[in-house]
């Protein structure tokens, strides 16, 4: 089953006392224990980033590892990748992380690994990535529309309620045509998609929303369930 987890900010790297996105994220694998790897290739691969990760995912019940373009892990990347239960992609420049991806072929590594049901994971350039095109500060201050992988159809915009700029610029950009219609996403909601199709909206943060754009369409909210939801006996997940 191929799947796709977008988050428009939030995990381990934005809410480190918060883990329900990345539990959300470890319970759709089939393993008990999924072999999880972290690709911060658009932060240049930072070392307090990938120490980070694994101060978070080491508290959790998987096997932590990472990918650094910088200083590969394995000559065979694609052996390394479908080794994997799931591939998690941190933020920073979108435009970079393409062009990196594009020179090692790991965008074709991370296309077959998806076929063949790695989870695909990401939060903000890592959640843009994965669809045709995103909103993106890559090129410096200004957002600016920007081509991406094409996994999924459509386009996307993470930050929507972090960043003041981000929703006028995203409603701009559709309406215009400048860029494709797709889905919105506030700090601490995603995305999961099973094939190409949004199966469910998820979210760390009580009020954070996710919302569809279409061009003359205007922005519609999407049901969001927050994980913090207390169950039947009164415990939470």
């Amino acid at each position: 089953m191929k799947q796709i987890i977008a988050m428009g900010g939030g995990g381990f790297s934005m809410e480190p006392n918060n883990p329900l996105l990345d539990n959300y994220i470890l319970k759709q694998a089939l393993s008990d224990k999924p072999k999880v790897c972290f690709v911060p290739t658009a932060s240049g691969d930072a070392e307090g980033y990938i120490e980070r990760f694994y101060k978070s995912f080491m508290k959790l019940n998987c096997e932590p590892s990472h990918l650094s373009l910088f200083k590969p892990p394995a000559e065979d990347l694609k052996a390394f990748i479908l080794d994997k239960d799931i591939v998690y992609v941190g933020g920073g420049n979108t435009k970079n992380l393409l062009a990196l991806w594009k020179e090692w072929g790991l965008e074709q590594i991370l296309h077959e690994a998806w076929e063949k049901g790695v989870i695909l994971v990401g939060l903000s350039a890592g959640s843009i990535c994965w669809f045709e095109e995103g909103v993106t500060d890559s090129f410096g201050s200004k957002l600016a529309p920007l081509k991406c992988l094409g996994f999924l159809k459509g386009s996307n915009c993470p930050h929507y309620d972090g960043e003041a700029e981000r929703q006028p610029a995203y409603r701009h950009f559709v309406d215009s045509e400048q860029i494709k219609g797709g889905y919105a996403t506030d700090d601490g909601v995603a995305l999961h998609f099973i094939g190409k199709d949004l199966h469910r909206v998820v979210s760390s943060r009580r009020n954070a929303r996710a919302y569809s754009l279409s061009v003359g369409g205007g922005e519609t909210p999407l049901t969001t369930e927050y994980l913090g939801e207390v169950k039947s006996g009164g415990q939470r997940h």
